[in-house]
């Protein structure tokens, strides 16, 4: 394997280092336009009629969002009263998970794979971008989560060490987990994301997450066997002309 760095270095250092041990102060806050979703059953219940989800939590937010996205005025289509334009950042978390499901795993998967569909189709026309997070362990076929991927633009996913056997393996007693880079963004191009580095680990320190290049270490468990023959290999090498063996080259 070839030796390379283990944290990618770049021109731009905007957004690579954020200590976690410092708290946002409060005045930002509450300077900070944040809305936050709140599943209403019955609304949802007397004002949805198109049956188009099986669970009505899906078509309560994502007419929550739609409504946001309308009254910030986000949408390209709009003309906003202020000079500049707000990219509006939308966070979803746990999207999937139990609280989600339906009354049958087919119509829980098709509920999650309608709302990716129409919540990408919301951001395409807007200016905002999204993040979702989904436990793919609640997920019993791999099928399902080939198609979340799919119709994701970026997809990542952690693997965490924690209670696995690959916690007690010595390669990687630094790391407490592994990221895969399932899937890269290739917006308005003819060929699909490319990274540079696929073997990515992470560790959790008391200020940072670090994310490095996963390279394993060399292998010395051998080192006497290789000297025996280095030994050897120059024993016969300095032999005279006149007292050749059959082992000679």
């Amino acid at each position: 394997m070839k030796v390379v760095d283990s944290i990618p270095t770049g021109g731009q250092i905007f957004g690579h280092y954020y200590d976690l041990t410092k708290q946002m102060q409060k005045d930002f806050l509450e300077h900070a336009d944040i809305k936050q979703w709140e599943f209403n059953e019955e609304m949802t219940l007397d004002e949805n009629n198109s049956h188009t989800f099986k669970n009505a939590a899906y078509t309560d937010l994502l007419c929550t969002v739609e409504k946001t996205l309308r009254d910030g005025q986000y949408f390209l289509s709009e003309t906003p009263e202020q000079k500049t334009k707000k990219i509006l950042r939308i966070a979803i978390h746990s999207l999937g998970s139990r609280l989600w499901l339906s009354d049958t795993e087919k119509d829980s998967d098709s509920d999650l794979l309608k709302f990716l569909y129409c919540f990408r189709a919301l951001l395409r026309n807007s200016y905002a971008v999204g993040i979702v997070t989904i436990p793919v362990n609640n997920f019993n076929n791999n099928f399902a989560i080939e198609r979340i991927e799919h119709v994701s633009d970026i997809a990542i996913r952690l693997e965490s060490f924690a209670g696995s056997a690959k916690a007690l393996n010595p390669l990687y007693k630094e790391y407490h987990g592994l990221l895969h880079i399932k899937k890269l963004c290739a917006l308005n191009g003819l060929s699909h994301g490319n990274s540079q580095h696929r073997d990515l680990a992470f560790k959790l320190r008391r200020k940072k997450f670090l994310i490095e290049v996963l390279h394993l270490p060399p292998e010395f468990e051998d080192t006497s066997q290789r000297e025996q023959d280095d030994t050897v290999t120059s024993n016969i090498g300095c032999m005279s002309g006149s007292h050749k063996s059959t082992l000679d080259f």
